[in-house]
Parts: structure tokens; C-alpha cells; sequence
């Protein structure tokens, strides 16, 4: 397995479609804090004052929100590469249990993802430590929940990884599955989560998931508790990473 997963690690590194994804989740997470930043003094902002711990909580976890889509979109074409450039034959004969091939890009996409999740935490930092302080602001990152919710975050972020192999094993075709990516994240997803008659089982869908996991409070929306938004974006990632392997022994690779 530890063969596989560097292996795995060398078809990522050799494009450089890793790092332009890399950059993009770190722009999204500068944009998007900038914007809470800049907008927290607004009279309609519904978000918990940065004063406070639940505010400052909800700062950081913008840095899943900048990660979690591009790091799934990487992992799905991670695995949906495999057929598109018609290496699949050849790397399913070398590893003729294809389960194991499925699970090293799940080990090696998830590490993946918590390299996103850290350096989009670092941007969040970086932006938001000086530019509160300037606002008379102190900020902890060791007390007030920050650890806990630094680890929720990564963990979200990695998970987001195991879904979008999960679906790329699925789904097979790359453009699809990108493409049903990100029109669910940016389009579909925030459509309707916006719809109050729908709210409470939007409550589990993948992103208020990972909000409510990160420990996101708004005045305007519940979440779950933290503890169940992890199960419940866990299960996703858990039933696509096992149906898509399961499908990927079963099916003809061509």
C-alpha cells in the first residue's frame, strides 16, 4: 500500500493542475475573509460579532469554504484521469485488486486535502490576525474552541477529498463529474439552502454539514451540533468512497 500511495503522490506532482487548485483555494480564503473582515461592522450582518469566540470560530472555518470544492474537484479527476487518459488498464494490471488501487488515491487525496486545509488556515491567519489586531481585536488560537475547531476543519477539508474520488469512481467521466462539482457546490447547494421551507433537511446536506462541523453559528440559520455535522459529512464521504470502490472491482475498466 505504501507503494501505491507514493505512487499515487508522483501522478499528482507530476502535473502542476495540483498547485493551480492550490492557489485558487487559497484566493477563494483570502477573498472570502477579507470580506467577513470588511463587512463585519455591517447592520445586516448576520454573523456573530469578531469580538467573540463564536465569530472568530466562524472566521477561521472560511478556510474550509475556500478549500472544500476545488480539493474534491482534484481528487475526482485524480481518479476519473485513470479512464479519460486510458491509464486505467495498465494500472489495474499492475494492481490487479483494484480496491487497493481505489484506496491508495483515498489515503493520498485526503493527505491531500489536509495540505489544502492547513495552508488555507494560514492564509486565514495571516490575514486575519494583523487586521483584527488593528480593529482592537485579540485573538487566541489557543483557547476559545480554536484547536478544535482547526482540526475540524482540516477533517472537513480531507473528507471533501474522499467524496470527490468516491465520485469520480462513480461517475467514471471527468468532465461530468467536475462539472456536477461545481455546479453543486456554487449553484445548486446554495439555492437551496436559502429556501427556509427546506432548512430543516438541508441541514445535512454536504456543506451545512461541513459548516456545522466547523462550529459555523449564524443568527439567520441553524446547524447541527459539530459532533453530527461530522457523522453526517463523514457518511458521505464513507458511502461514496465504499460505492465507488466497490464498483471500480466490479466494472469493465473499458
Amino acid at each position: 500500500m505504501r507503494r501505491l500511495v507514493a505512487g499515487e503522490f508522483r501522478k499528482l506532482f507530476s502535473t502542476r493542475l495540483w498547485l493551480w487548485l492550490l492557489l485558487g483555494s487559497m484566493a477563494l480564503t483570502a477573498l472570502y475573509a477579507s470580506l467577513n473582515i470588511a463587512f463585519a461592522d455591517d447592520p445586516g450582518n448576520i454573523a456573530p460579532p469578531l469580538s467573540t469566540p463564536a465569530g472568530q470560530r466562524l472566521h477561521f472555518a472560511i478556510s474550509a469554504a475556500g478549500a472544500t470544492t476545488l480539493v474534491a474537484v482534484l481528487a475526482a479527476i485524480g481518479l476519473t484521469g485513470e479512464f479519460r487518459h486510458r491509464t486505467a488498464t495498465p494500472t489495474f494490471l499492475a494492481t490487479p485488486r483494484r480496491g487497493r488501487v481505489v484506496l491508495a488515491k483515498l489515503v493520498t487525496y485526503g493527505l491531500v486535502g489536509a495540505g489544502y486545509a492547513v495552508a488555507c488556515l494560514a492564509v486565514t491567519i495571516a490575514i486575519g490576525l494583523p487586521w483584527l489586531a488593528h480593529k482592537g481585536i485579540d485573538v487566541s488560537l489557543i483557547r476559545n474552541g480554536m484547536p478544535a475547531t482547526f482540526v475540524a476543519i482540516i477533517a472537513a477539508v480531507a473528507i471533501f477529498a474522499l467524496v470527490g474520488v468516491g465520485l469520480g469512481a462513480l461517475l467514471r467521466d471527468q468532465v461530468a463529474t467536475v462539472v456536477g462539482l461545481l455546479v453543486y457546490r456554487f449553484v445548486a447547494e446554495p439555492i437551496v439552502t436559502s429556501i427556509p421551507a427546506l432548512e430543516s433537511w438541508t441541514l445535512y446536506l454536504p456543506g451545512p454539514a461541513s459548516s456545522a462541523l466547523s462550529g459555523i453559528t449564524l443568527s439567520s440559520r441553524e446547524f447541527l451540533e459539530p459532533w453530527l455535522g461530522g457523522v453526517v459529512l463523514a457518511g458521505y464521504g464513507v458511502v461514496l468512497a465504499v460505492a465507488g470502490t466497490f464498483l471500480a472491482v466490479r466494472r469493465d475498466v473499458t
